[in-house]
């Protein structure tokens, strides 16, 4: 569950907004006019575009993100596939290959189409160092403990992904393709979460 708890902390860290400290100076005691109190509204509104022009996440980091976690779980399903031993896990498995491979070949093509390169950064890294930790967690796991672990992960990763959509990439997105690819994927990772809770669900009954 590393993978799960860096993916929300990164929507978090995206959204951060840091705060501008303004050190008051000492007024003269014999400057009573009010012109000592002058100087707080400038000061004020001078914070007010530092916190507003918080370098955020650009389109070249959101295009990699993406490419990143759609990378992730097709290769997760993959080893699921032939690793699993439940034929919901297996087909649930070939889902993730066949519909995330989707989605990265539409951000690739739109990346090409609007001449930007996708960019890696601290959230793609770190999505990456959580994926590759969980596949090591699963290659050591086989039989219904790895229908479990898999299963178990993709609740938890599919939610995460959902909320950095909403919380992160769709708001950060400046271009307007790209917000509207973010915005035409987001039920296909609903339907993904959906399945894979009623997948949980009945291995946990089993």
């Amino acid at each position: 569950m590393s993978t799960i708890r860096s993916i929300a902390s990164l929507a978090a860290v995206a959204f951060s907004v840091s705060v501008v400290a303004c050190k008051k100076s000492e007024t003269p005691a014999t400057d009573t006019t009010g012109t000592a109190a002058a100087p707080a509204t400038p000061m004020a509104d001078t914070a007010k575009p530092a916190a507003a022009t918080t370098p955020a996440i650009n389109d070249a980091q959101i295009a990699h993100i993406v490419v990143t976690a759609n990378s992730i779980d097709s290769a997760a399903g993959a080893l699921a596939k032939s690793k699993g031993t439940s034929k919901s896990v297996k087909d649930f498995a070939q889902t993730m290959i066949t519909d995330h491979g989707g989605v990265n070949k539409q951000a690739v093509a739109l990346a090409t189409k609007l001449n930007v390169t996708p960019e890696d950064n601290d959230t793609s890294k770190q999505l990456k160092a959580g994926a590759d930790a969980n596949i090591t967690k699963l290659n050591g796991l086989s039989g219904a403990a790895f229908d479990k672990a898999y299963i178990d992960n993709e609740v938890g990763y599919h939610q995460a992904v959902l909320d950095a959509l909403d919380k992160t990439l769709i708001p950060n997105a400046q271009n307007a393709d790209l917000k509207a690819l973010l915005v035409k994927v987001r039920p296909a990772f609903v339907a993904h979460l959906d399945r894979a809770k009623g997948i949980q669900s009945s291995l946990a009954s089993k």
